[in-house]
């Protein structure tokens, strides 16, 4: 982190910090002794924790809107296991920010309406999933009107607040991203035809085995 300036090494101490201890318990003065600077210093680029919080969220978003848009044209089960990989790794990194929901929902009003615009586009995603797939002939008709968006939204859920929810359970050491994954296929393979059950077991069930 030698070649990070000054606003950069704020940020990323913030992060650790809001990782360690929640966005409530941390103060100015704790994100300034981790970087090795002097609350002045840390002043003279964030005037205030609320600052930080934002360009903590902003540094969030750039790789957010980047799984986001590694939804492709071709969004076959390959693609969605890959997203589902990078949203794992980008949940792992940043769990305060799943933790810290509602901490984020009360005080940061417009970090919360950037986030509600993100989940959207999320569900949105997935629940197109379902309708090329069924063109593909992998995924069977609704059984009726409105279970694939049950389904999205029930996906969000687990992608969202699995891994938070088992750290609270005390569960972190017993996390892996192939558990993280199979829950979520899971909630997929009862639509699946038997020609959709035959490319998940050619194509996904040899990347869940391989990450054992």
């Amino acid at each position: 982190m030698a070649d990070l300036n000054t606003k950069q090494k704020i940020i990323y101490a913030a992060i650790r910090l809001f990782n360690e201890q929640g966005i409530a318990n941390v103060r100015l003065q704790q994100i300034a002794q981790e970087v090795g600077i002097s609350p002045g210093n840390l002043a003279y680029h964030f005037r205030n924790k609320e600052t930080v919080v934002e360009a903590v969220i902003e540094e969030l978003y750039d790789e957010d809107i980047e799984i986001l848009g590694a939804y492709r044209i071709y969004p076959n089960l390959i693609d969605f296991d890959n997203q589902l990989s990078r949203y794992y790794t980008f949940i792992e990194k940043y769990p305060f920010y799943f933790l810290d929901f509602p901490e984020i929902e009360r005080n940061y009003p417009e970090i919360q309406t950037k986030r509600m615009g993100h989940i959207n586009k999320m569900i949105s995603q997935i629940r197109r999933r379902f309708d090329f797939n069924q063109q593909r002939g992998i995924i069977k008709a609704e059984p009726k009107p409105g279970i694939y968006d049950d389904v999205a939204q029930a996906i969000w859920v687990l992608i969202t607040f699995w891994f938070p929810q088992n750290l609270v359970r005390g569960n972190s050491n017993t996390l892996d991203a192939t558990q993280f994954k199979e829950l979520i296929w899971n909630q997929m393979y009862p639509y699946f035809t038997n020609a959709g059950i035959t490319e998940y077991e050619q194509l996904i069930v040899p990347i869940l085995k391989k990450q054992f």
